[in-house]
């Protein structure tokens, strides 16, 4: 019997750019852990409604949620993606760039909360935020994203169930305690209006006030 994810997918037609872009990320012996395909389509649209035009993506990986985030674009508009590693951001960009991207999106390389603090210094807001990088860091990613917001931005995190670790009371690691204070803490914040979505390993979507 299928569940709801399987039975949702079957009636789209593979995207194959998006398709090629998780066999790159597998061949190259990344970890296969981009966005599931539903959410990064609710990512296109959420860019698209909400008229995005500057979008801060935590964790670029092998660029399949950046593809979605810049698909959103109307009139054009500017991705800037936070990778620690360069070889996965020369692949992300790579696939950006044969996507149609290539002058919309640029790449700072290390540690997501160095290039945070410089962005916050250099006065940079956004418009959107899409988090789905290391899971121990998503409260100090929250934290900046709502500081750096533009009125009403967007902010999406992915994940935020960990495959069944965060709800499993026996499961107690720092990753695990970090996505529970997240999820908290989206949920609570005033200065956020927020929903979790359960579908998949869960998304975070909030829009700040």
């Amino acid at each position: 019997m299928q569940n709801q994810e399987e039975y949702s997918e079957l009636l789209y037609t593979e995207d194959e750019l998006l398709v090629e872009v998780k066999k790159a990320i597998a061949a190259h012996g990344m970890p296969e852990v981009s966005i599931a395909p539903g959410y990064g389509r609710l990512l296109t649209m959420l860019v698209s409604l909400s008229r995005s035009t500057r979008i801060l993506e935590i964790g670029a990986l092998g660029g399949y949620s950046g593809i979605c985030l810049c698909r959103g674009f109307a009139g054009g508009g500017q991705l800037t993606s936070l990778e620690l590693k360069p070889e996965y951001a020369q692949l992300a960009q790579s696939h950006l760039a044969k996507a149609g991207f290539a002058d919309n999106t640029e790449y700072k390389i290390g540690p997501a909360l160095d290039s945070l603090k410089l962005l916050e210094a250099e006065g940079r807001t956004f418009d959107f935020f899409f988090i789905d990088a290391d899971k121990e860091n998503y409260p100090n990613y929250l934290e900046y994203a709502i500081r750096m917001a533009s009125p009403g931005a967007i902010i999406a995190g992915d994940n935020i169930f960990l495959r069944g670790r965060t709800l499993n009371t026996d499961k107690n690691g720092p990753a695990v305690q970090a996505m529970r204070r997240f999820n908290e803490m989206i949920a609570s914040d005033e200065r956020l209006t927020s929903t979790l979505l359960p579908a998949y390993d869960g998304l975070a979507l909030a829009m700040v006030k």
